[in-house]
């Protein structure tokens, strides 16, 4: 059950207004909540209180069954596997972000041994380098 809180600054629509503006019946809105695939937010005398964004939601899933006709089996996994793509982008940017510090930090250590080297080079003279020819 979602708290009200979530919802403050939101406009909040009953649910005969909710299925209105969805273009659905209202009885439609229950199913859909009984099947999870809307969780409306409820007051304290357990009335529901439908956001702007289960709203969209609602309109999402009747394109879903009326345009593409899927059934609300078909509906429930699409919108499972959008869940599930979400979190991998979101996984996929935060590995970008820990793979972009650990890319700076190796670039910072090689850097830090690259000026270590200079340091400790001791250039010769072109005269005193000695070069061995192979033997065949």
């Amino acid at each position: 059950m979602r708290d009200m809180n979530k919802s403050q600054g939101r406009a909040l629509f009953m649910i005969s207004v909710a299925a209105e503006l969805a273009g659905m019946h209202p009885q439609t809105l229950r199913i859909y909540e009984q099947k999870g695939l809307i969780t409306p937010a409820r007051t304290p005398k357990n009335t529901r209180l439908y956001s702007e964004e289960d709203i969209e939601r609602l309109r999402y899933i009747q394109r879903l069954t009326t345009e593409l006709g899927m059934n609300l089996a078909g509906v429930e996994k699409v919108i499972e596997l959008e869940g599930q793509i979400e979190s991998l982008h979101s996984r996929i940017a935060g590995l970008r972000h820990e793979m972009e510090q650990v890319t700076r930090q190796l670039h910072a250590e090689v850097e830090a041994v690259h000026k270590s080297y200079k340091r400790e080079l001791i250039l010769l003279p072109r005269s005193e380098i000695v070069t061995t020819k192979k033997k065949r």
